[in-house]
């Protein structure tokens, strides 16, 4: 069965739409504010038909088995030039679920309490493409079997959602203004942090890792709501991957440059599945200058940091690595190594890794070989997330963690 689609002549903004829903059940966003070749994509969705949630990771126990069993279960073929995702599998994988497939210690503290994996089964979607100025509802029938049924169902979530959007708002800011900063407190003091530094710095020298993503938990109380600091982030920095999750009495707001992991078809490769991954990890940073002649210096220095570079390449290394372990022999290619890329406030080196997806394998098992992704955790990954846990001691939760989409004909992000 094809989807049922509907393209909204009137183009809604994103804002707009998230207000409709700012009451729905599990909403999800995932989306790219900043609008360039890698951001070309929008997706809206909420009230899942299905919710797959683990609160914590379990050492050797396959945490996607439920959703690989589901996803065969409603494998639909895409309908081509509609945006990539048209309905299935989308959420946010914590980063401690990197303990499902790797001996790692527990955080000592987990305030946040937040699910190392939240999964839902999305029957629509809202997408944009915003290269072409369009916009559709998608909607897939999902949980009706029989073909007449589920059509009949897709005809009338497709009105659900069409009647949702059409309800009068009131007249949104769409330059939401800045707050003044909140009183921030880190979990580290400022001695313990820079004694933190000083320690992986000494399981460098001993020989225990090349490097590793240390970072801090920064709190603060806001004073508006999740939606409000979202529309705020968006605007003021803009970014390819950007993400709303509402859950319960929990969001997570994010606004990230970089691509963890691309499952697509080949553009003029053999018809089934999606085989062409791609991941595109970033290292290296500079902050953006106002004076054009400084923006080029800083680029300049950039590019020719030794420093820099290494870490690049030992990042490019180690993908290749995970890679290798779902992908065809020979497939791996570097087809970008250290692209300077510009954002909104910083400055990037950026890398691409290309692989083709072994036949026996799926994108669950892309993910299980390569999560979480080796830019926040360091070289060798393994050891640098057990030095990571020594000395952060915090989970990280959904942060360095993963949004992503799963369509029900394969094509992820």
């Amino acid at each position: 069965m094809s989807a049922v689609v509907q393209e909204l002549r009137s183009v809604p903004t994103i804002p707009v739409v998230l207000t409709h829903w700012q009451s729905a059940r599990h909403v999800l966003l995932l989306e790219s504010p900043r609008r360039d070749r890698r951001g070309r994509y929008s997706f809206f969705m909420a009230d899942p038909v299905e919710l797959f949630e683990q609160s914590s990771p379990k050492y050797g126990v396959d945490p996607f088995a439920a959703l690989r069993a589901r996803a065969a279960q409603w494998a639909t073929p895409a309908i081509e030039e509609l945006p990539p995702f048209q309905g299935g599998f989308a959420g946010l994988l914590g980063y401690e679920l990197g303990g499902c497939w790797e001996r790692l210690p527990s955080p000592t503290r987990d305030e946040q309490q937040i699910p190392c994996l939240l999964v839902g089964l999305y029957d629509w979607v809202i997408a944009w493409d915003h290269e072409q100025q369009r916009c559709w509802i998608i909607s897939q029938g999902i949980p009706e079997t029989e073909p007449v049924q589920r059509t009949a169902l897709a005809h009338d979530r497709l009105h659900q959602v069409l009647t949702r959007l059409q309800t009068p708002l009131d007249t949104l800011d769409p330059s939401p203004s800045v707050l003044s900063p909140p009183s921030v407190t880190s979990n580290f003091s400022p001695e313990q942090y820079l004694n933190a530094v000083d320690q992986v710095i000494e399981y460098i020298r001993r020989g225990d890792l090349f490097q590793a993503n240390l970072s801090q938990q920064l709190r603060a109380d806001w004073p508006s709501t999740p939606l409000e600091l979202y529309l705020r982030l968006r605007f003021h920095n803009p970014a390819p991957f950007a993400g709303y999750l509402r859950h319960d009495d929990w969001a997570v707001l994010s606004s990230s440059p970089e691509r963890f992991l691309e499952l697509r078809h080949e553009e003029h490769g053999p018809a089934g599945p999606p085989r062409l991954v791609r991941t595109r990890p970033i290292k290296g940073t500079r902050q953006r200058r106002a004076n054009p002649l400084e923006e080029l210096l800083t680029h300049d220095e950039l590019r020719e940091s030794q420093k820099d570079q290494a870490e690049n390449v030992m990042i490019v290394d180690l993908l290749r690595n995970d890679l290798s372990r779902v992908c065809e022999p020979g497939s791996l290619a570097v087809p970008e190594l250290c692209t300077l890329e510009l954002f909104e406030t910083v400055s990037h080196l950026v890398s691409e890794v290309q692989g083709r997806l072994r036949t026996n394998a799926d994108f669950w098992s892309l993910v299980a070989a390569a999560f979480p992704g080796g830019s926040i955790t360091g070289a060798p990954k393994i050891r640098a997330m057990g030095i990571i846990q020594e000395l952060e001691q915090v989970a990280r939760g959904p942060y360095c963690g993963s949004l992503f989409y799963h369509s029900v004909d394969g094509t992820s992000d």
